[in-house]
């Protein structure tokens, strides 16, 4: 909450590459004995995956204290509930690229069944897009296919081997069925347009009665996010960055790596 005026102020922000990084995103390049302190955040497997700086921690926790603070990923519910923030549990998050709106840690039924209805009504069906999307893969490039909530598709792939206008054919041939498609690291999603982590925040603001909302994000599918919210933030790497993309609003950072992902805390705090 605002301290001064007592107006709720929604935060929501994509959670890899933007809050917390995996060993190889970390983006370490000071010398060793300068590198932050680190907090792993997530464990897979019985082996640490996701860290953030101890400075981060503790901004994080600060942000709870003073905002509505709302975990914003792709990721399905699974691989969200690996993961352990600092502070305490958020009230809400949004998984599933927003196919998944949880209420302390439960999805809720009728915003699943909103979406489930918005993209039967303009959307082709997940089994089409999946099927064409492994057909036209090849096997020399193609490492895993998943299917993520039931609610859309993405293939791993060997980035160095695949073609250079795979994914603009695949997505021109998706347009037209309400599907978007993009490359973001190794994995290439299929998305129908209609799931967005944009739509989510908005109804996590209404819910809330949010006089203001604040986001960020590295990746394509959290443009839609950057664009609905009143002010956001955006790291020196990830698609976005590669993409030159900016929009009113939208800070863009110079930090990379993990030390992005304080400078969007502190964004963040600098306007609750």
């Amino acid at each position: 909450m605002d301290g001064t005026s007592g107006a709720v102020t929604v935060v929501a922000s994509d959670l890899d590459r933007t809050l917390i990084y995996s060993a190889g995103a970390l983006g370490l390049t000071m010398p060793d004995a300068q590198a932050p302190r680190l907090l792993c955040v997530e464990v897979y497997e019985s082996r640490p995956l996701s860290y953030v700086t101890e400075d981060a921690a503790a901004l994080l926790t600060e942000l709870a204290r003073r905002a509505v603070f709302v975990p914003t990923t792709t990721r399905t519910r699974e691989q969200y509930g690996r993961i352990r923030l600092p502070g305490p549990a958020p009230r809400y998050a949004i998984c599933a690229n927003g196919g998944h709106l949880l209420v302390d840690g439960v999805s809720d039924p009728e915003w699943s069944a909103a979406v489930a209805a918005r993209l039967e009504e303009k959307c082709a069906p997940l089994a089409e897009v999946r099927e064409r999307m492994v057909a036209a893969a090849d096997p020399a490039w193609l490492l895993k296919e998943r299917v993520a909530e039931d609610l859309f598709a993405y293939l791993v792939v060997d980035r160095a081997l695949l073609p250079p206008g795979w994914v603009k054919e695949l997505g021109e041939w998706a347009d037209g069925l309400g599907w978007s498609v993009s490359l973001q690291g190794r994995k290439v999603y299929a998305v129908p347009k209609p799931l967005t982590k944009g739509a989510a925040v908005e109804e996590v603001a209404r819910r809330t009665g949010a006089a203001r909302t604040l986001g960020a994000g590295d990746s394509l599918l959290d443009a839609d996010l950057l664009h609905v919210v009143d002010r956001g933030w955006r790291p020196g790497h990830g698609e976005l960055a590669d993409a030159g993309w900016t929009a009113p609003g939208v800070t863009v950072l110079a930090e990379r790596g993990v030390l992005a992902g304080e400078a969007v805390l502190r964004g963040f705090l600098s306007e609750v």
